[in-house]
């Protein structure tokens, strides 16, 4: 990203990032410093970068959704000459899933991915596994299929799915670098004023 992006852009780039919406309030932590959102009573987030003086390796932490919260630990990597053939912000790289928002933290990230080996996930899997051997028997021997047995797989798709949700959107470098070109991290920016 240019040197003469905004910590208030940088957070922009971050909720694309993480495929949140911008709705909580946020805040940057650097040298004792407090830059973020203004019911936090912090600095003003509309700092350039370059205004910072980073050298690299300089670490700080950017902070969001203080009763979630998610803390993040920004670090400048190396300085990289501009491509004047490429539109900036851009990301290099990026792994895993990006939490959904208001999902309670850390914490409550964890504890919905666990959600897939409960014993009720476990019951919901048995029941589709159940359904489809009833189908093919069902459908050798010329039977119907009944409107309950139907309602029931229909619940557990939809307790399935939910759960599905709860892992989070797979991260994707294109999508986000689609985002990022469009521009994107400048309405998200604000969206919690």
């Amino acid at each position: 990203m240019p040197d003469s992006l905004t910590l208030r852009e940088l957070h922009g780039v971050i909720q694309v990032v993480m495929c949140w919406e911008g709705i909580h309030p946020f805040q940057f932590m650097l040298r004792a410093r407090r830059f973020g959102s203004l019911e936090l009573a912090a600095r003003s987030p509309d700092v350039a970068l370059s205004e910072l003086r980073l050298r690299v390796g300089t670490r700080f932490r950017y902070e969001y959704d203080l009763t979630g919260p998610w803390e993040h630990e920004v670090r400048l990597e190396r300085w990289h000459e501009a491509d004047p053939q490429r539109t900036y912000p851009i990301c290099l790289d990026g792994d895993g899933s990006c939490p959904p928002e208001d999902c309670g933290g850390v914490a409550g990230y964890l504890a919905r991915r666990e959600a897939w080996t409960t014993p009720e996930a476990g019951y919901d899997l048995a029941v589709l596994d159940g359904f489809i051997d009833q189908l093919a028997l069902k459908r050798s021997t010329g039977r119907s299929i009944d409107a309950e047995e139907i309602n029931e797989v229909q619940e557990a798709l939809e307790r399935l799915e939910g759960r599905q949700g709860w892992q989070g959107k797979p991260f994707s470098r294109k999508d986000v670098n689609a985002r990022l070109r469009s521009a994107e991290y400048l309405d998200l920016m604000h969206q919690q004023w």
